[in-house]
């Protein structure tokens, strides 16, 4: 009897589709709600900071304002990666997370900086989940997500692989499903 037999996919395929069901719903709604533009919203708060000297495009410097900002409000650090955006002759600094992102720029007057901390609502937060903004625990998920998926479809293909009257409708709609893929990518 081998290893893959239709009773242990059966079994898998039905196990890992329980297990994952709630986190691909949630991936499913915030991509398809996503490519329709509908990404949640933010409430934003708006803080000016008096500077000892102006800014400079130095991120770590801008990074370590920006936390010794959100510690002196008793507030959390973004969960994503901060990075420095130029354009032409000015900068600002983005630090984007699952629950807020931050901005830190400077303004006309080299003494003052606006920090703008803007809290996500539930619905935003899923989506920067969904754009990998959270925490090194759930990119670890979404990976297990990613092959729980992968798997779920590899043993549902095989399964009807193994019973001859599903074979071919297998390979025609596997076919099919490559042309669809290759027709969307090239009228995108």
């Amino acid at each position: 009897m081998p290893l893959l037999n239709r009773a242990t996919l059966t079994k898998i395929h039905m196990l890992l589709a329980a297990f994952i069901f709630p986190v691909a719903v949630m991936f499913l709604v915030t991509g398809s709600l996503y490519t329709w533009d509908i990404k949640g919203s933010y409430v934003s708060d708006v803080h000016m900071i008096e500077l000892a000297q102006p800014l400079t495009g130095d991120q770590q410097a801008l990074r370590s304002l920006v936390e010794q900002e959100l510690a002196a409000r008793s507030i959390d650090a973004p969960s994503g990666a901060a990075k420095v955006k130029q354009g032409g002759t000015s900068f600002k600094l983005e630090w984007t997370g699952a629950a807020r992102d931050v901005v830190l720029e400077p303004t006309a007057d080299g003494a003052v900086a606006k920090l703008t901390i803007k809290e996500t609502t539930w619905y935003r937060n899923l989506v920067q989940l969904h754009k990998a903004k959270g925490g090194q625990l759930f990119k670890i998920y979404a990976a297990i997500l990613a092959v729980s998926l992968f798997t779920i479809l590899a043993s549902g293909f095989l399964m009807a692989w193994q019973v001859p009257k599903y074979r071919r409708q297998a390979l025609i709609f596997s076919a099919l499903g490559v042309c669809m893929f290759l027709l969307m990518v090239a009228a995108s």
